[in-house]
């Protein structure tokens, strides 16, 4: 095998040691090249570039994280979930509900069904409790006579980590699936469900006592289940979705809109609106940057 010379700008075994010898000082014990290479710019001192520090560290296995702080950790992604039908995957969450007291809150639990974006079982309470959750969710599974393998995804709070609730799962059969930790893009569904709540024009801007919150939500999910036309479900509203009626009202609508564009056909520049049913609806799809990551 050829032996190959040595760059010519390639640092060399005493420059290497000053280099790690520099970054090994006490004053720099706690701080990365980051830090160390342009406080040695200030005090007039170049040994090599922040990049080469780095590269030097590592080959000697002194790459760690310095700090006193706790190190970064690396959460795995969320598993991916696709609901083909109803009662396939569920997401859940609490909010809060202002009340008259300042301090004081009620708390919104809300089951939904991300396939047609219902709220399958909801209820108002005075505190967050893995007891009440799991009669909750009790109540949703009775009625909706969901006896099938279901998926149930929400956060990391305390009342969805707490012990009767686990045993609650376990006891229905039920798998379930948490966001990471601090990131609240892992639970759209709920989030986008608490936003819509909240920006409804005839929100409160806060609640007299429990009864008047219980009394408001019920007349929300109502109107939310059967009066709202969801735009990802093609405008359709969630508890059409549900029951398999939106394959019936989606075909009506195309075919008045195929009429519509047979009788005059020049105000019709090319195909028709699209109204056939939404497909299936993923919880947490990966993209392909987070694929070749895992992959890596």
């Amino acid at each position: 095998m050829a032996k190959r010379p040595a760059p010519p700008h390639q640092l060399s075994n005493e420059e290497r040691q000053e280099i790690l010898d520099t970054c090994n000082e006490p004053r720099f014990a706690s701080l990365p090249p980051s830090q160390i290479v342009p406080i040695l710019a200030d005090e007039n001192v170049y040994l090599a570039s922040e990049s080469t520090f780095y590269r030097i560290l590592r080959a000697q296995s002194q790459l760690r994280h310095r700090g006193r702080a706790k190190e970064r950790q690396k959460r795995p992604l969320p598993t991916t979930h696709i609901a083909n039908r109803p009662n396939q995957v569920w997401s859940w969450d609490i909010t809060y509900l202002p009340s008259t007291i300042k301090g004081q809150h009620f708390y919104l639990y809300l089951i939904m069904d991300i396939y047609s974006r219902k709220i399958v079982s909801f209820e108002v309470y005075e505190q967050e409790s893995g007891e009440l959750a799991a009669a909750l969710l009790q109540r949703a599974i009775l009625t909706e006579k969901c006896f099938k393998p279901l998926v149930l995804h929400s956060d990391n709070g305390s009342p969805m980590k707490s012990f009767t609730f686990k045993a609650k799962l376990l006891e229905l059969g039920i798998f379930p699936s948490y966001s990471r930790p601090r990131v609240s893009n892992d639970n759209p569904y709920s989030e986008s469900m608490f936003r819509t709540l909240k920006y409804c024009p005839t929100w409160p801007s806060e609640f007299k006592n429990l009864e008047n919150a219980r009394e408001w939500v019920s007349r929300f999910a109502y109107c939310y289940n059967e009066k709202h036309r969801h735009s990802m479900i093609k405008f359709v509203t969630p508890g059409q979705r549900h029951r398999g009626e939106d394959i019936d009202i989606l075909d009506a609508r195309k075919r008045l809109y195929q009429r519509a564009k047979k009788e005059k056909p020049l105000r019709w520049r090319s195909h028709t609106r699209d109204w056939n049913p939404s497909g299936p609806v993923p919880l947490n799809p990966c993209t392909k940057d987070e694929q070749a990551q895992t992959a890596a």
